[in-house]
């Protein structure tokens, strides 16, 4: 029999995960063809969810729970739970039951020999205005930065085959972005339609900051095109200030008594400072990143954990 692993970074849940895992439970042992394990990741949430956690850890076997030393964002929280899976398809799903677990079985059966991955696709998102709008930055930034299909929708809801997962698994880095470790493993991917629902409680974690840390993540783990437009933009600032000071010169000649314009002068200088402070800024993320990389700095770190029989290392 084959084996679902289900994995779910879990933050502000204590009212919604054992929803969650109820409907989980209810849909597999009612299809009847898949063993399942359920692998639920505290990030460092601030309230009661691991101690949740340890009650439906001790009251189904099948659920395992991992409670995080500290926050580290949802993408190092899927990285912990893909280290822990041993199933033979994997399940990456929110916690906040708007990602609907009983129709977990599209994606699952879409998976075959041309297919390796499934995005859930939503024809109508329950999400906020703004998490819609961020959504569509964070697509188009994928489109263009890490190559990703016009077409794809890429959603935190999708099911793919074990080799992915261990792929997934060789990034050791911190600041891990999953959208980008996904497509850069397999081109066999597909979207599949699934209903979007209302939150069951609370309202989402992200803010502008944390999306916007997101968006930073995603294009400098996984693109140096933001580089190469330094380096264009360089370009044709230099360039810019040379014409510049070739009509300056003209204009002096052909005009001796025009006096030279201290404002435009400012005003040059002004904006050529302001691009160099800010593609140094670019330049310094990168530099930052190799840094804390060159020391090791953790993807994750384990605390404590329930339902799993040995302690796995913090990567």
């Amino acid at each position: 029999m084959e084996k679902l692993s289900f994995v779910i970074p879990c933050y502000g849940s204590e009212h919604t995960i054992g929803t969650v895992v109820d409907e989980i439970v209810s849909t597999v042992e009612a299809d009847g063809r898949y063993d399942y394990e359920i692998i639920l990741v505290n990030d460092s949430s601030p309230d009661n969810v691991f101690s949740v956690i340890e009650k439906l850890a001790r009251e189904n076997p099948h659920v395992k729970g991992i409670d995080l030393a500290r926050n580290f964002g949802q993408h190092s929280a899927i990285m912990t739970g893909f280290s822990f899976v041993t199933g033979d398809i994997t399940v990456a799903l929110d916690d906040d039951g708007q990602t609907p677990a009983s129709e977990m079985f599209r994606l699952i059966d879409a998976l075959d020999e041309s297919c390796d991955l499934v995005f859930a696709e939503y024809k109508d998102k329950k999400h906020s205005g703004f998490r819609n709008f961020g959504s569509k930055v964070n697509d188009k930034m994928a489109q263009w930065l890490i190559g990703k299909p016009k077409n794809l929708k890429i959603m935190s809801y999708f099911a793919c085959k074990r080799y992915v997962v261990d792929e997934v698994l060789r990034y050791p880095n911190p600041f891990p972005y999953i959208s980008g470790l996904l497509l850069r493993v397999t081109n066999k991917i597909k979207n599949v339609e699934v209903d979007h629902r209302e939150r069951l409680d609370g309202k989402s974690g992200y803010t502008f900051g944390k999306l916007l840390l997101l968006w930073i993540n995603g294009f400098t783990a996984f693109s140096v095109k933001p580089l190469r437009i330094a380096t264009f933009v360089g370009v044709f600032t230099a360039v810019v200030g040379f014409l510049y000071g070739l009509y300056v010169i003209i204009n002096k000649i052909i005009h001796p008594g025009v006096p030279l314009g201290y404002s435009s002068t400012m005003a040059v200088m002004l904006f050529i400072g302001g691009m160099i402070m800010l593609l140094l800024g670019m330049i310094g993320e990168y530099v930052g990143r190799i840094y804390i990389s060159i020391n090791r700095s953790p993807q994750y770190v384990i605390r404590r954990t329930v339902g799993i029989g040995e302690k796995k290392d913090e990567r």
